[in-house]
């Protein structure tokens, strides 16, 4: 499987109906009783949990199953660990990740977004707030109403929304879903500022308890990828105290 931004590649789910009822979620967490209460409440919203205590179980698992729509992953694992055991997934698959962590410090919280996370937890969490963050990449995770459907052009840059395909001076670029609608969020409005605050409810859906930083790593990410010099922009361009904004450089 080829990591790229094309929806359904990793076997999201397709319909509302399966926002919950009929969605796996792989659930890899090594206290068992802090995993066992991950896995009651999500049966409780109607999900299917897939259960392991490592990394390593977890890719096996990966692999032999029917691909999770959702992977929670905790940091501090034994043996591999959650960002590795993240980035190995990431090489494969477009899956959501939320990283689970007991930590609060940014630099854990930056490096499993860079590790190509979607999205982070502190513990001890509360299982609503959860809940909800499963719920917006659930449903983001099916293609966009909304999302822009011919092709746009900024630059250099050519992106097919519907297809799922980003191009830079004719050459496929692979990004992750995460990072694809963020480009399509800011090609939809060339030239604007868009807030991060914006940007967390178009892009991730969330509002009040969205984090920044979710924005600034995934900025940081796609300018790698986007960018012939990701220190020095030229399409995606920070706006001082207001946000981000694409144009054509």
């Amino acid at each position: 499987m080829t990591l790229d931004a094309r929806w359904g590649a990793d076997g999201g789910p397709q319909s509302d109906k399966t926002e919950t009822v009929a969605s796996r979620i792989l659930v890899v967490e090594d206290d068992e009783r802090v995993r066992a209460s991950v896995r009651l409440a999500l049966e409780d919203e109607g999900y299917e949990v897939i259960e392991t205590a490592t990394a390593e179980e977890a890719l096996a698992a990966f692999e032999r199953r029917a691909l999770p729509h959702l992977v929670l992953i905790d940091l501090m694992l034994p043996g591999m660990d959650g960002f590795e055991c993240c980035r190995a997934i990431r090489r494969v698959s477009t899956v959501p990740i939320i990283i689970v962590t007991a930590r609060t410090d940014t630099h854990d919280v930056v490096a499993g977004l860079e590790a190509g996370a979607d999205d982070y937890v502190t513990k001890p969490f509360v299982a609503k707030e959860l809940g909800a963050r499963i719920r917006a990449l659930l449903r983001r995770a099916r293609a966009v109403p909304g999302q822009p459907t011919q092709a746009i052009n900024v630059g250099d840059l050519e992106l097919e929304p519907e297809a799922g395909v980003v191009r830079r001076g004719g050459q496929e670029i692979h990004l992750t879903r995460t990072e694809f609608l963020l480009l399509c969020e800011l090609a939809s409005n060339p030239g604007r500022v868009l807030s991060r605050e914006q940007l967390l409810e178009r892009v991730w859906g969330y509002d009040y308890f969205g984090d920044n930083r979710l924005v600034d790593v995934h900025i940081r990410r796609l300018r790698t990828k986007v960018e012939p010099d990701p220190t020095n922009p030229n399409h995606v361009l920070t706006v001082r105290g207001l946000g981000y904004k694409l144009q054509a450089g």
